[in-house]
């Protein structure tokens, strides 16, 4: 008798909200974890090849940290332009913190996923924000703390 492998239905997959405070965590390590729940990896019903993850709102995103010299050598590229290679922009960590710092937190999560449809999917489930006020208190987010 043989044992059969679990695959997730879409039926089956229930999503959570989860509220996740990154001030004085490290990016890297906050950003990891991020991704776990994205993805579902969290759940015993985990199926590599669907979305069975959960939503996540992030708070506090301007007080992330980063370690080492990454605050000032840490660049990040956009093309504006369409991506035509001239018109390359390039922005720092500290400076891309000041205007923009929930640009910092979704790239580095976005970095961790699949690079596919299905990671783009898991995207969208990540809410960022720059402090503690947003938006998502009618889900009742269940405060998830992470080890960074």
């Amino acid at each position: 008798m043989s044992q059969r492998t679990y695959s997730a239905k879409a039926g089956d997959i229930k999503r959570q909200w989860h509220l996740v405070d990154v001030k004085d965590k490290v990016l890297g390590r906050a950003a990891s974890q991020i991704a776990h729940i994205l993805k579902g990896k969290h759940k015993a019903m985990y199926t590599p090849s669907m979305d069975v993850g959960d939503h996540v709102v992030v708070i506090n995103a301007a007080q992330v940290r980063v370690t080492g010299t990454k605050a000032t050598d840490k660049l990040y590229h956009r093309h504006p332009k369409a991506g035509f290679p001239g018109a390359l922009k390039t922005t720092n960590f500290e400076t891309l913190l000041g205007r923009h710092p929930e640009e910092i937190i979704t790239q580095a999560v976005r970095r961790m996923l699949p690079t596919n449809a299905l990671g783009r999917q898991m995207l969208t489930k990540l809410k960022v924000y720059a402090d503690d006020k947003h938006p998502h208190g009618p889900q009742k987010p269940s405060a998830k703390e992470i080890k960074a």
